[in-house]
């Protein structure tokens, strides 16, 4: 394997019974003394679904203002959450990349924000891949969960192409949407992130390396690829499938956790479509409970993987178990 991180034997059973961010109740508003965040560089971690190695990568964390972004709910309602999760507004948010080794295939799950989001915000992904001992001209396949800044982001820098041999797989309701500036007005959606996808886009585009797909398909060797409309019109989620192991790198279904977990109906301000991002939302989230199916959310506490387990009409995290020792496997 090219990645020297932590392997798992096993990622389906023994999980750990952290503690969740959900509850039945709400305790005290007692706020926990300001925490002052520290610069921790590249993280990665690595473990095995099959016979393919997955490492998360952090491109960092990024504050967010969740009375300004969140919807359809209160922010008293906002600050009894994060208080039960022992957090307060606003909440640092993990950007989670993953790396996946196929074959000879090296293929990314999205590229984190890249410069987008100025300095100290991000763009620590190149860090995570060189830790990984990954040199961005190995990757072979960029899979885009969706059109954002803080998921294609990192593809270029300084107006160049980082992954310069690598096919970028998109969903095409994403490419036709994003790369008409029109449909800015149209949808009453933000300007700058039509902008932004043309900038970082437009060099792939220009080199014959994009991969758009409208249908549920086979991107590689055991990875299917499949279209979630309504945070984007080409939110996408890949699912992963090597003996008899799954894993599904699901794109933005939740992005405030200590809230929308709980309440499953809450959107942000980032959907294209509302209530679509809910619909999808809740019934990813029920499947995923039901299948005790392992996935991949990119905003979730790095690394952001694990299972949602079902609490009455709320949801709980539960983290992927920590492993960290060398694991022998024969076959």
């Amino acid at each position: 394997m090219i990645i020297r991180s932590l392997i798992l034997s096993t990622l389906l059973l023994g999980l750990a019974t952290a503690g969740p961010v959900s509850a039945a109740t709400t305790p005290p508003l007692n706020h926990s003394p300001g925490i002052v965040q520290q610069d921790e560089g590249a993280d990665t971690y690595a473990f095995t679904i099959g016979d393919v190695q997955v490492t998360a990568l952090s491109d960092g964390t990024v504050p967010q203002d969740l009375h300004k972004i969140l919807h359809g709910i209160t922010d008293e309602k906002i600050d009894e959450r994060l208080a039960y999760g022992y957090q307060t507004n606003p909440v640092e948010l993990s950007v989670n990349a993953f790396l996946l080794e196929i074959g000879d295939k090296l293929a990314l799950v999205d590229t984190g924000a890249g410069q987008l989001f100025g300095p100290g915000l991000g763009d620590k992904l190149l860090k995570s891949l060189q830790a990984a001992g990954v040199k961005p001209e190995q990757i072979t396949d960029v899979l885009l969960t969706h059109v954002h800044s803080d998921h294609m982001g990192g593809l270029t820098r300084d107006g160049q192409m980082v992954f310069p041999n690598a096919t970028v797989h998109v969903g095409k309701p994403d490419v036709d949407f994003f790369l008409d500036p029109q449909n800015a007005e149209q949808a009453n959606y933000d300007q700058h992130y039509f902008d932004q996808a043309e900038k970082i886009l437009e060099p792939y585009v220009k080199a014959g390396k994009i991969d758009a797909f409208d249908k549920t398909t086979e991107v590689l060797p055991g990875l299917t690829a499949s279209l979630h409309p309504g945070h984007t019109p080409g939110s996408a989620f890949f699912t992963l499938e090597s003996e008899g192991q799954t894993l599904t790198f699901t794109g933005d279904i939740v992005h405030a956790a200590a809230v929308q977990l709980p309440n499953p109906s809450v959107t942000i301000a980032y959907d294209v479509n509302p209530e679509e991002a809910r619909n999808v939302r809740s019934e990813a989230f029920a499947e995923f409970a039901e299948q005790r199916d392992l996935v991949a959310i990119p905003h979730m506490p790095f690394p952001g993987v694990g299972h949602l387990r079902k609490k009455g009409e709320s949801y709980e995290w539960v983290p992927i178990n920590y492993g960290n020792r060398e694991v022998t496997t024969t076959k």
